[in-house]
């Protein structure tokens, strides 16, 4: 059937209308008329594959990458970059309209380079033959690739040396899925590895490859290996060999990343991510709550006199406890940011100048909206990685009396749906 599109939605596709019905089509455009094929129909809505664009949008593009449209991993290659940043900017707006949010202020873009950006990339191994790749589209079958223009330069050429060498190396033996992680200046390079084979035998695997690793792969400071995913299980270090860890230089600081610790993907707009959260910020005492490796709590501890990092998962813990060593010994605490949210409520613990809240996709929650509308800190800086989840917590943080000052998209996932957001509030 032919169909116009009428508007993005978030998740890649394009929603158009069929007798009443949304029909939601990947890979096209807003106001193409496009030829489709409903694959899924679920009553009020359907799924839909597209066929071709009768009428293609001024703003289609040929998609750089060889593997677009059978990937997973990028939905918007087909887009030109200006049009991938507008059709997030009205996600962002619709969704916020969604859950009610009055007031929005105008959203102000921060973007970079498209191609090229991605400091980390993780990969599914393929045994026999050896094959490095991401999951096709809608299937857990791995589609092997050769190249990733959204990867950072180094880390092109280190997926091109592994696919030549990882069978002699072992790699197959070894690994369900790899990691590769470089930084800013790509002069360095960690290499993780997923593995379902007992510890004694993945430490005997890697120390047999990293001689060969390391003369290939020239950058390389350290490889690790973790347990496979079991149960939800934590995944445990089993293994590793070299340095576990890597420096990473941000907005004129550095940091410690060590294997298996959370780090921000883009390398292009990390600097200018951490000078929007934290330039122009100060006073006595601020939170970073979620705070990961210590991104936003080092530089708000040269503008702050106190600063509080708060953060549960013990590997970001120990980095965060190395990089915030120092004059100024901001507080590491250890701890789930809901519990010591509920501690700082109960033992009526003064509220800081500042909040910043960096959380997982699962964005803050009812609990930690709660605590923080019951402590009324004058400012909260919110980075979000989900537009549903924030605007879910925003209207909670307005219900308590809070309002947006500023709003930016920040654009670290080019050629994806997906989407950062800071959002500064104020109390009042």
């Amino acid at each position: 059937m032919e169909l116009r599109i009428e508007k993005p939605i978030y998740g890649g596709a394009g929603l158009a209308r069929h007798e009443g019905k949304a029909v939601f089509v990947p890979f096209t455009l807003p106001e193409e008329i496009v030829e489709v094929r409903i694959t899924e129909d679920h009553g009020g809505y359907a799924q839909a594959e597209l066929e071709g664009a009768i009428e293609p949008s001024s703003e289609r593009v040929a998609p750089p990458c060889p593997y677009y449209g059978a990937c997973g991993g990028c939905h918007y290659q087909h887009a030109a970059y200006a049009l991938q940043v507008e059709m997030k900017r009205s996600i962002l707006c619709e969704t916020l309209e969604r859950a009610h949010i009055r007031d929005i202020p105008e959203i102000a873009a921060l973007t970079g380079e498209p191609f090229g950006y991605r400091n980390r990339v993780r990969l599914h191994v393929e045994r026999n033959p050896f094959r490095l790749g991401y999951k096709l589209r809608k299937s857990r079958v791995t589609l092997p690739i050769e190249v990733c223009p959204i990867a950072a330069p180094a880390l092109e050429t280190a997926i091109g040396i592994l696919l030549r060498a990882g069978a002699d190396l072992g790699l197959a033996a070894l690994a369900n899925e790899l990691e590769l992680f470089t930084d800013a200046g790509e002069s360095s390079l960690l290499l993780s590895f997923w593995t379902s084979l007992p510890a004694r035998e993945a430490e005997r695997l890697l120390a047999a490859a990293w001689p060969g690793l390391r003369d290939l792969l020239p950058a390389l400071t350290g490889a690790g290996v973790f347990s496979a995913l079991k149960h939800r299980a934590p995944s445990q270090l089993l293994a590793h060999a070299g340095e576990p860890w890597l420096l990473y230089a941000a907005a004129g600081r550095s940091y410690r990343v060590s294997l298996g610790s959370f780090f921000q993907a883009n390398r292009v707009l990390l600097g200018s991510l951490v000078r929007l959260v934290t330039e122009d910020e100060s006073g006595d005492a601020a939170w970073d709550l979620y705070a990961g490796v210590g991104l936003f709590s080092l530089p708000l501890a040269s503008s702050f006199s106190e600063v509080t990092a708060v953060e549960s998962v013990a590997g970001s813990v120990r980095d965060l406890r190395e990089n915030l060593r120092g004059p100024s010994r901001p507080r590491v605490v250890a701890s789930e940011t809901a519990a010591f949210l509920r501690r700082a409520v109960e033992q009526n613990i003064p509220a800081p100048d500042l909040v910043v809240a960096d959380p997982p996709r699962a964005g803050l929650g009812r609990d930690v909206t709660s605590h923080l509308g019951k402590l009324r800190p004058p400012r909260i800086t919110y980075v979000s990685c989900d537009p549903t989840t924030l605007s879910r917590d925003l209207a909670a943080l307005l219900e308590s009396g809070y309002r947006l000052r500023t709003l930016h998209l920040v654009d670290l996932f080019p050629q994806t749906y997906h989407m950062e957001t800071v959002a500064h509030l104020t109390l009042g």
